[in-house]
This record gives structure tokens, sequence and C-alpha cells, in this order.
């Protein structure tokens, strides 16, 4: 089970799987089936398949936990001075408009601290502090709440009104009378 701010599983839960993969060491050890072994840890086979398999080429140690799949790669000293520049907006970075794109802020990290992200790498690395694409931090300079409410007045309602009318129709497009 993934978090949205962690990135990964608690160390609780880690040591709780591994617990399981220890268990089911004991049960290799005994000859017991795949199929005995996953309906008691209450686990998929093709997992106690796979513990199986590790076991068999590295003994228990091989199903211990490997830690973390990954630590991130900027510090928390570093992403406070991403979020410094990322704050100075990004006209500051060379770039004319308002709006941050993962292609941008992926150019600042590259430019500031010598480091190739990937698009995918820079959204996790933002998810998993915090950030996310769907609150901006301010209104767009270029805003004019004048206009934007004279539209909602004039031109949304004959956009609503120019939808066809509702009516029975017909499955049939050669005969389009027909029930």
């Amino acid at each position: 089970m993934r978090y949205p701010q962690g990135g990964g599983l608690t160390a609780e839960r880690q040591q709780f799987r591994e617990e399981l993969r220890l268990k089911a060491a004991e049960w290799f050890a005994q000859g017991e089936a795949s199929s005995v072994i996953a309906k008691a840890l209450r686990v998929n086979v093709r997992s106690v398949q796979r513990w199986r398999q590790k076991w068999e080429e590295g003994g228990p140690r091989a199903l211990r936990s490997q830690g973390p799949a990954s630590l991130p790669r900027l510090s928390q000293e570093q992403f406070a001075q991403l979020e410094a520049e990322l704050a100075k907006g990004p006209a500051a970075h060379g770039w004319e408009d308002q709006g941050w794109t993962l292609a941008r802020i992926k150019t600042v990290i590259g430019r500031r601290f010598h480091m190739a992200y990937t698009i995918q790498g820079v959204r996790k690395l933002l998810a998993r502090n915090g950030w996310s694409w769907q609150v901006p931090a301010r209104r767009a300079m270029e805003r004019d709440d004048g206009v934007v409410a004279g539209w909602g007045k004039e031109v949304w309602p004959c956009a609503e009104d120019s939808r066809r009318p509702v009516e029975p129709g017909s499955s049939s497009r050669t005969k389009p009378d027909s029930p």
C-alpha cells in the first residue's frame, strides 16, 4: 500500500511483511506446499512462489527487508532551496508567463543542483513534499475579474442553450422513424 506523502510502506508495515516472509521460510524448510502457506498467511500463492525462489537462492537472509525502495535525491535543505526558487516565479528563471510546469521545475533542479530528474521523478518529488498542481498559490496576474464575470453572464448562457433539444431518438441510422 502506498501513502501519498510517504511514498511507500511505513516502518511497521515493512516489519510485518518481513515477518510473514520469515514465517514462510520456516515452512519452506519443512517442505510445505506453496498453496498451504499462502492460505495460512493469507497472501497470494504467486507471492509465496517468489519468496520460495528467493529462499532457495539465498536462504532466509534473502527474505529480509531491503529497506525503502529509493531515497529522495534532494535533501530537505535542498528542497527548501527549491521551494524558495519556485516562490520567485517562472519569470525570475527566464520564462515569460507565470505558470510552473514539471518540465520547467526539472530545468530549475538541473540548473540549481546539477541533478537530472525525469518528469515523473519531479512529480513524485513534489507530491512527496505535499505540493499539488491543483491548488495554485495565487491568481494569474493577467486575470481580469470583470471580463470573467461578463463572460459568465453573457456568453455562457448562449453556449448552454445551444445544445440539441432532448427528443426520443432512434437506434437506427437508416430508418430514423423506426422504434
